[in-house]
């Protein structure tokens, strides 16, 4: 701690320096002003009047509180070195009684500053800024006494304590460093439910056999091409082959492709080759090819986070979700589109398509895995969701995805937008194939503080004759049909509670914890590089208004709604539009798993004349409780198992006169 200042006014808060305890260490904070208690002749000389000399004392330890506003600090001899007064009762705690009275202290040696002195000293001053702005805080409300003492504050502790903990945390953006240690939760059972890390048993495809032809070889499911891998009918090199010839064949109009990982690709699919010939196989990914959104590192290849200030960005650390898979033994092809910074579809090198309608485009941030699943570019891929970055795109390209519950999948070295809000998860031609890959990458990193094993169920031994399924009132009726001829107890169901901000509660985490992760990028002024300027840059000013007690508000908020989604959850499972805002926002506030589920396919709005084989995919959710995500997995699988919707492949290679590619 620094000594007193010889001259000049007593320090205020001299401790906002230092990181110590402040139970242990408090008679170091309120040392210097007991040394009121001996500045009595020094006040004398300096001429003070009696009763600002002499004070008034009161309160425990004998603290003598100073009315100061009539000293003439300049004028006064301060002492240059303070006589340190053993605190009485040190082995008890009292940190809020002495902190408040030395709180008090200090106020009251700032006098009391009058509004017509303020406006008389500086008609243009920064309190009148202060009170000014204070409105878009939805706090203006102080006088202007008031807000010079918060002016003065504002400069002498909050800026300084902003500037040392930016410098300290905050220097590098995209949040893959020190994380948050204010942690959600999203399991309903407290921390009781404990993985025993058991694997699925996953069933084995029967009688399959290889496709004469590369494009039925690319829309066989994983299942289906592990067998193929297993059997030896085919090789890890030859599906390799098959799936980047299509990436390059399709990208130019789907821009769907950040980089190729053509030689890694090449590498792990002979290491997948060589342990089979040794009669080692590793499971159902042994050798399947597979693509990652491009906010994933991966050693020695670009994670450009969709955006053109990092498109040369290279990262030596591998993120989890990548490891789980290389030791899975699966083939990275490709590192595909995410959008700028994670936001809808529009990156630094285009916009992706929908391969069912190329004229429009596939929304959300992992626009690039479902796109490239859709196309048969990929057999699967691993997205993000912060927000509707997995269900829409899965909904618009017409794919299985799944959202898993928040935690279940680590997210180290990826790129962070809300540390509360951020999941992994695939997509995939099936419900079948989403459990695979969610067996595969699930599990706790010490990288990701939020992580955890989930104790979820096998979806492949769920007996669904003893679940009651809810279905809302835009639920896909033939979903709700086709589970109850399979032995679903379907009941009508509705959401219910009462908290109505929502979408709002979502923004703002989503908004400030964005901030936090690239507070630099916005301070260096990439804002505007920023490929859509009505996106992260009008987000992010705005975050800047944002209180932090507002944010916490937000955070209980939340618990609220958890609370009352969690009690008003009556079933098993409920069916509903997977695409609904205010339900997305909900869903991922309460950290829930989603199965987006393909329905079905209908007419384009508008169509040409003469017809046009371009479709909108039709597409509904399966939503369980946290840590329930088999229950949504086993439903979808029942589902799929009776129906085809899922194996529809879109018409990239068979478009009529009507339907236009831009290349």
């Amino acid at each position: 701690m620094r000594p007193p200042r010889p001259h000049g006014p007593p320090p205020r808060f001299p401790f906002h320096r230092r990181r110590r305890r402040l139970h242990s260490h408090l008679y170091l904070l309120v040392a210097p002003l007991l040394c009121f208690a001996f500045l009595t002749p020094a006040l004398a000389a300096a001429g003070a009047p009696p009763a600002a000399a002499a004070g008034d004392t009161g309160g425990e330890g004998g603290i003598i509180r100073t009315r100061a506003a009539a000293i003439d600090w300049p004028a006064m001899a301060w002492p240059s070195k303070c006589t340190w007064l053993p605190l009485p009762n040190s082995g008890r705690c009292h940190s809020y009684t002495l902190v408040s009275k030395y709180h008090k202290i200090w106020k009251d040696t700032k006098g009391v500053i009058s509004e017509t002195e303020v406006l008389k000293k500086e008609p243009v001053s920064d309190v009148i800024a202060l009170k000014d702005s204070l409105k878009y805080f939805d706090a203006d409300f102080f006088n202007d006494s008031k807000l010079r003492e918060m002016e003065d504050g504002a400069k002498e502790f909050n800026v300084p304590a902003f500037r040392e903990n930016r410098k300290l945390v905050a220097s590098e953006n995209g949040g893959l460093h020190n994380p948050s240690v204010l942690l959600f939760k999203s399991s309903w059972n407290g921390d009781s439910m404990k993985s025993e890390a058991i694997t699925f048993d996953y069933p084995r495809a029967s009688a399959v056999h290889r496709p004469s032809n590369d494009e039925d070889i690319a829309f066989m499911s994983v299942i289906e091409l592990g067998e193929l891998i297993r059997t030896k009918q085919i090789t890890s090199r030859e599906l390799t082959d098959v799936f980047l010839r299509r990436l390059k064949r399709y990208n130019p109009v789907l821009e769907a492709v950040v980089t190729y990982t053509e030689d890694l690709a090449y590498k792990q699919a002979k290491e997948a080759d060589d342990l089979l010939a040794q009669g080692k196989y590793l499971g159902p990914l042994h050798g399947i090819p597979y693509g990652l959104k491009d906010i994933i590192a991966v050693p020695h290849y670009k994670t450009t986070w969709g955006s053109r200030t990092f498109k040369n960005q290279v990262f030596d650390t591998e993120a989890f979700v990548y490891k789980r898979l290389k030791s899975a033994g699966a083939v990275l092809v490709a590192k595909l589109v995410t959008g700028s910074l994670a936001y809808d579809d529009i990156w630094f090198g285009g916009r992706t398509r929908n391969p069912w309608n190329i004229e429009e485009f596939s929304t959300g941030s992992s626009a690039g895995p479902a796109a490239s699943t859709s196309a048969g570019m990929v057999p699967f891929a691993i997205g993000s969701e912060t927000a509707g970055s997995i269900t829409y795109p899965a909904a618009r390209c017409g794919v299985t995805a799944l959202r898993p519950t928040f935690g279940t999948v680590a997210r180290t070295n990826v790129m962070s937008i809300s540390e509360s809000l951020d999941k992994l998860g695939p997509f995939c031609r099936s419900a079948v194939d989403c459990a695979i890959v969610l067996d595969a990458i699930r599990g706790k990193d010490a990288g990701d503080p939020s992580s955890r094993e989930v104790a979820l169920g096998d979806p492949f031994r769920v007996d669904i004759t003893k679940l009651t399924v809810g279905y809302l009132d835009d639920a896909e009726m033939e979903v709700v049909d086709v589970l109850s001829s399979k032995g679903v107890k379907m009941v009508p169901f509705k959401l219910n509670y009462t908290v109505e901000s929502v979408q709002s509660i979502l923004n703002i985490t989503m908004d400030v914890d964005m901030l936090a992760h690239f507070d630099n990028w916005q301070r260096e002024g990439h804002d505007d590089d920023y490929e859509a300027q009505d996106q992260w840059p009008v987000e992010l000013r705005r975050a800047r208004l944002v209180p932090a007690v507002d944010y916490i508000q937000a955070q209980r908020a939340r618990g609220k709604l958890i609370k009352e989604v969690r009690d008003g959850f009556t079933i098993d499972a409920f069916i509903g539009n997977v695409t609904d805002w205010e339900r997305v926002c909900l869903g991922n506030l309460v950290g829930m798993p989603v199965v987006v589920v393909p329905t079905g396919l209908k007419s384009i709005e508008d169509p040409p004349k003469g017809g046009t084989k371009r479709r909108t995919t039709v597409t509904t959710g399966i939503y369980a409780p946290p840590d329930h995500d088999h229950i949504a997995l086993a439903l979808a699988m029942a589902y799929q198992s009776v129906t085809d919707h899922n194996k529809q492949r879109p018409p990239i290679d068979d478009l009529g006169p009507n339907d236009r590619i831009h290349t």
